[in-house]
């Protein structure tokens, strides 16, 4: 799956505002800052803190 570019200058993280990236396994958006991995279902980010799971070490 490919998220837009054009959508991916849009959005930012809900919890602090960075900016968002495909995970490698491009099944989410994931912050740098915050470690967190925002699913994306049925080709639509799901931008709710309360849905994102916390990673650690390198961006997945």
């Amino acid at each position: 799956m490919s998220v837009d570019h054009r959508l991916l200058d849009l959005i930012a993280c809900p919890q602090c505002k960075g900016p968002l990236f495909p995970c490698a396994q491009r099944e989410a958006l994931c912050c740098e800052r915050c470690h967190l991995k925002y699913p994306i279902i049925d080709d639509i980010p799901v931008l709710l803190v309360d849905d994102a799971e916390h990673y650690e070490g390198k961006m997945p």
